[in-house]
């Protein structure tokens, strides 16, 4: 197999890259984090690159791009620690509306492409525990729409979203996918209330209470569950490819570091167990790196195929952040838990990326759910 990228794809890959180091350096990401966690004017540029086109087809002014080129793009925004939500807008948003009526399509989709509207999904509820199928937010029949009401929790930038797409039941229990509808909800809508706040990662989000809002419908129920579980899939893959940026970054800052720090007059990257620890570390990067390729080269399969490359690749995404992020901050000492050293805000973000869109136990439960048709001796 080749894993080769094509020179287009080097070229995106360099023009991400250039951008992060020319326009979003350590004290513009903490100057922002100060403003609240989300600059307009950020994604503004991000657009101007050409990055909220990325999924977006051809017909409606976007790039069509595929997976591939998204992976390169988050894994150059992950070293960077961008914190404006580019998956959100330019990859989930785009595949949920997948399943719009050509109306809705048409209506968003150009204004997603050009950075003009900032569309994010919002998914989790409280309860819910990572499942998707947990939705309590209520769909009801007004005349010829609709109106939701319910809470939905860490939306990302909720507050400054222009539209919400929204997971609510239309019928069936709490945990039913056959009775989930999808809908497009703007923030301006009566009904919409928000409360932003920062996450431990320094990005915004919030909470989005719903009280008989107006909304459209996007999918009906059946064709909603098959929308919503391939926009999170997108999500978790674009995650994926964040984390591996982050942590290519974040482990060379750490050889940096052990190569300029002294004791006993030498170098600390000369102490053999040191160099024992790097070595596991870029072991787990690699790891993750495989698996981050395995989930979006997936991302076209059958749901099934699709959905369980996912979590395999979530499992180990977890596992290799958790332990590279916590070793590269001991092998700093005292400074690599400092707010004004880069390198605890890599380990932060990290750590907030192994619980998104579900933590490595949580995805540990669904690969092992997959396997119990065919695991044991006498499969």
């Amino acid at each position: 197999m080749d894993f080769d990228f094509s020179d287009d794809q080097e070229q995106l890959r360099d023009a991400v890259r250039r951008w992060v180091d020319k326009s979003y350096g350590f004290e513009r990401r903490r100057e922002i984090v100060k403003a609240g966690g989300f600059d307009r004017g950020v994604y503004g540029q991000l657009a101007e690159l050409g990055l909220t086109a990325l999924y977006v087809p051809e017909a409606h002014g976007g790039l069509g791009q595929g997976p591939v080129e998204a992976m390169v793009v988050m894994e150059e925004l992950g070293r960077g620690l961008v914190l404006e939500p580019l998956a959100q807008g330019a990859l989930i948003a785009p595949t949920a509306l997948q399943a719009a009526p050509d109306s809705v399509q048409a209506e968003w989709l150009p204004k997603i492409a050009g950075g003009e509207a900032l569309v994010v999904l919002a998914h989790q509820e409280r309860k819910a525990r990572y499942r998707l199928a947990h939705v309590e937010t209520k769909a009801a029949k007004a005349g010829d729409g609709w109106t939701l009401s319910g809470v939905k929790s860490l939306v990302p930038a909720g507050d400054r979203a222009d539209a919400f797409i929204v997971p609510a039941r239309v019928q069936g229990a709490v945990d039913d996918p056959s009775g989930i509808a999808l809908f497009l909800v703007e923030r301006s809508a009566n009904g919409v209330k928000t409360l932003a706040y920062h996450e431990q990662d320094g990005s915004r989000g919030a909470e989005v209470t719903l009280t008989d809002a107006p909304a459209v419908q996007v999918a009906a129920p059946g064709k909603a569950w098959d929308a919503l579980q391939a926009a999170v899939d997108a999500g978790i893959a674009a995650l994926c490819a964040e984390a591996v940026g982050a942590m290519d970054k974040l482990l060379l800052m750490t050889a940096e570091y052990l190569n300029t720090r002294k004791q006993f007059g030498v170098p600390i990257a000369s102490f053999q167990a040191l160099r024992h620890r790097m070595a596991d570390c870029k072991m787990q990067l690699e790891l993750a790196r495989s698996m981050s390729y395995f989930a979006s080269l997936k991302l076209n399969d059958d749901p099934a195929t699709r959905r369980r490359a996912i979590s395999q690749a979530k499992v180990q995404l977890g596992r290799s952040m958790r332990q590279l992020g916590q070793d590269c901050i001991q092998m700093h000492g005292g400074i690599g838990v400092t707010d004004e050293y880069a390198g605890s805000h890599y380990f932060k973000r990290l750590t907030c990326m192994e619980m998104t869109f579900g933590d490595t136990l949580h995805h540990l439960g669904e690969v092992s759910a997959g396997m119990q048709a065919t695991a044991g001796v006498f499969a």
